[in-house]
């Protein structure tokens, strides 16, 4: 399965009471002395979801590897629940798809139950009532049908549906998803959409990068704007303005001011940074 999963120690952390889902404090990584994060600092409440948007290259994946553990920062801090990471239990990562190798020969039920493996332990086999648990994630998230596919044969949607099975099955409270409406048609979108809505009322936070700003802004709490530096942090209405975006995505930029009531107006976003034309246009 993937790599960046297999990399994963699993720790019982007891969380801090009152602490933050994540707090990020002056984080910084490199990558052959040129620089991914740039003193990045900010805090996720409990049950928050979050969309963290940016150009290609602005550090949204290395972000999402240091808050799970799979790179350290050369400096900086790091707190889930007001512990360090480092493989926590209630962490669930699902990286992007070109990260994932789809020729393991794993079924779909079988991907779900690596959940599991935190509260199992390494060399534990599941039980009846770890399977019940298998079973109930796949059902939630519609896959219980298909449990016995191969993981390789799923269409992308469906791929991202077991994964968050995977994190239901988990019992996961913080859920990291690296581009995950990436390639999906709009049904495939939405019912990632609706599986994000069912663990939000579970308790469980979520970070979500994506590059549709559109999606971004009618779905998600706050938006988190990535350049390498966090260059702003909040609601859609305050992140998503001509100023900030074109200090974000600089030349790449482009907009259009329309007539509106609503004092920052209607603008077309277009990021030549990423692979092949991709418009994204956003209304407030």
């Amino acid at each position: 399965m993937p790599d960046v999963l297999k990399k994963l120690t699993y720790t019982h952390h007891t969380h801090a009471p009152g602490a933050p889902a994540l707090d990020v404090r002056d984080v910084v990584v490199s990558y052959n002395n040129v620089l991914a994060l740039d003193h990045v600092t900010f805090q996720v409440q409990p049950n928050e979801r979050v969309a963290v948007v940016g150009p290609n290259g602005a550090g949204k994946s290395t972000l999402f590897k240091a808050i799970s553990g799979i790179i350290r920062p050369a400096s900086g801090e790091i707190r889930i629940f007001g512990e360090p990471p480092g493989g926590h239990i209630c962490i669930a990562y699902v990286p992007q798809r070109s990260q994932i190798d789809w020729e393991f020969p794993a079924t779909v039920a079988d991907v779900v139950m690596m959940g599991r493996i935190g509260k199992l332990g390494l060399f534990r086999w599941p039980r009846k009532g770890d399977w019940a648990i298998v079973e109930d994630a796949l059902n939630q998230v519609g896959m219980l049908e298909l449990k016995e596919r191969q993981i390789g044969e799923l269409s992308g949607g469906q791929q991202q549906r077991v994964f968050l099975a995977r994190a239901l099955a988990q019992e996961a409270e913080l859920l990291l998803l690296d581009e995950p409406f990436t390639g999906l048609d709009a049904p495939s979108q939405q019912a990632i959409l609706d599986i994000l809505d069912l663990v939000k009322a579970r308790g469980v936070t979520a970070l979500v990068s994506t590059h549709d700003l559109d999606l971004a802004a009618q779905h998600f709490d706050r938006m988190m704007l990535l350049n390498r530096r966090v260059v702003a942090f909040g609601p859609p209405a305050q992140v998503f303005t001509p100023e900030i975006l074109i200090e974000a995505y600089g030349g790449h930029v482009h907009t259009l001011k329309l007539e509106t009531d609503l004092p920052s107006g209607e603008f077309l976003l277009a990021d030549t940074c990423c692979e092949g034309p991709d418009e994204h246009r956003w209304k407030q």
